[in-house]
C-alpha cells in the first residue's frame, strides 16, 4: 500500500494529490453518434502510439507438439513464431462435433504462473492448477470449447512456458517489470507485444479451415481482462469481447492500492484516457463486461466508475443493446452466468450488426 502519513515530502503524498489533479484529455463529452466515432478514432490513434511500433510478422512456422483427445473436444499443443525469434506456445480445442465453419474464442490468461494452462484445462495433475481453477472458474477456455466454439490460449510474453514456469528469474523482482523496462528500452512495449502476440494468435486461428473468419470473439479474467480490452479494441477481426473483472478506474488500481504490472502499462495514459474510456471505445462492437460484487483486485465502486463511462459511450452511439454489464455475487473469477448466452447471442448467431 502507499506510505500515505501526514508528510509533506513523502513521495506517495505528491503522487497522491498529482493524480488527482490530473484531467484525462480524451474522456467522452460528445453527444450524438458521430462524436463517437470522431473521438474513438482519436483514442485509438493515440492508443496506437502509446503502445509504439509492433514489429513485422514473421512466418508463423506452426509446429504441432501434442494432440489430446477428451469427450467434446480435441487440445492441440502448437508453437507458433510471432516475430523473428519469438516463439508463443498455445492450446487450441477445437470440438469434436464440427458442422461448416465455427465460430473461435481468443481465451486470455491472466496473471499467473501457469499462463495459458488453467484456462484451457490443462492441470498437469498440478493441486495448485487445480486449486487455480476452482477458485476463479479459470479453465474458461476448456468450458467454451465444450460449448462449442473453438479456442486458442496462448501464453503471453512473461509467463507460463515463455519464463519456463519461473516466477521468480530474476532473484525478488517481478518479472513483468522487468521485462516491461526491456522492452521499453529496445523501443517497445510489453503490453504492446503482447497485444501484437494475441494478434497472430488470431493470424494463427484464421490458417484452421474450420473456423469462421467473421465469427472470432475474445474474453479474459483480470490482467486477461487487459489483453481482451486491447485485442477487442485493437483488432477489427475481433467482433466481440467479454472482459472480466478489470473494469476499474486508474486511481483505484494504480494510485490508491496499486495492483499492476509492467504486462499491463501504457505509457502516458492517464494523460489521456481512463480504464473505462479505454473500454468504451470498443463501441460499437458488442461487449460484456463481468464485475464481482466482492472482487478485492477491481473494487465494485471502480468498476461502477468505468461501467458508467461505457454505458454513456454506447447509448451516445445508439447502441446500448450491445452492451450487456454483469454484477455477479462472488469474487475476482469468470462468473459465466451470461458469457455462453453473450457469445450465443452475438458471435454464434454471427448477430454483432
Amino acid at each position: 500500500m502507499p506510505n500515505y502519513y501526514d508528510v509533506r515530502q513523502l513521495t506517495d503524498n505528491f503522487i497522491d494529490r498529482w493524480a488527482h489533479r490530473v484531467r484525462p484529455a480524451l474522456t467522452f463529452k460528445g453527444r450524438t453518434p458521430q462524436d463517437v466515432e470522431l473521438w474513438k478514432g482519436k483514442l485509438v490513434r493515440k492508443i496506437r502510439q502509446l503502445l509504439g511500433a509492433f514489429p513485422e510478422p514473421a512466418d508463423l512456422s506452426p509446429e504441432l507438439h501434442s494432440v489430446e483427445e477428451t469427450e467434446k473436444f480435441t487440445r492441440e499443443k502448437w508453437l507458433i513464431q510471432t516475430e523473428r525469434d519469438c516463439w508463443m506456445p498455445l492450446y487450441l480445442l477445437v470440438p469434436r462435433e464440427k458442422k461448416g465453419k465455427l465460430p473461435a474464442i481468443v481465451c486470455c490468461h491472466g496473471h499467473g504462473t501457469y499462463g495459458k494452462d488453467p484456462v484451457a484445462g490443462v492441470t498437469h495433475n498440478n493441486p495448485d492448477i487445480e486449486a487455480s481453477i476452482r477458485r476463479h472458474n479459470y479453465d474458461y477456455g476448456r468450458q467454451m470449447a465444450e460449448a462449442g466454439y473453438v479456442t486458442i490460449c496462448p501464453d503471453w510474453r512473461s509467463f507460463g512456458e515463455r519464463v519456463g514456469y519461473n516466477d521468480d528469474p530474476f532473484g525478488g523482482r517481478d518479472k513483468c517489470n522487468v521485462h516491461f523496462i526491456q522492452h521499453l528500452i529496445l523501443g517497445r512495449t510489453l503490453l504492446g507485444m503482447n497485444i501484437f502476440d494475441g494478434m497472430r494468435a488470431v493470424d494463427f486461428l484464421l490458417t484452421r479451415d474450420f473456423v469462421d473468419p467473421t465469427r472470432i470473439g475474445c474474453m479474459g479474467l483480470s490482467q486477461g481482462g487487459t489483453m481482451a480490452t486491447y485485442l477487442t479494441l485493437l483488432d477489427e477481426r475481433i467482433v466481440c469481447g467479454d472482459i472480466i473483472c478489470y473494469a476499474t478506474s486508474t486511481l483505484h488500481y494504480a494510485i490508491h492500492r496499486p495492483n499492476f504490472c509492467g504486462s499491463q502499462l501504457v505509457p502516458f495514459l492517464y494523460r489521456y484516457a481512463d480504464v473505462g474510456d479505454v473500454i468504451a471505445a470498443i463501441c460499437p462492437k458488442p461487449l460484456l463486461i463481468e464485475s464481482g460484487a466482492s472482487d478485492t483486485c477491481f473494487s465494485l465502486e471502480s468498476a461502477r466508475i468505468a461501467h458508467e463511462k461505457v454505458k454513456r459511450v454506447y447509448q451516445t452511439a445508439g447502441v446500448p443493446e450491445r452492451l450487456w454489464i454483469e454484477i455477479f455475487p462472488g469474487e475476482h473469477a469468470f462468473s459465466g452466468r451470461k458469457a455462453f448466452e453473450f457469445f450465443d447471442s452475438f458471435l454464434r448467431k454471427k448477430n454483432n450488426g
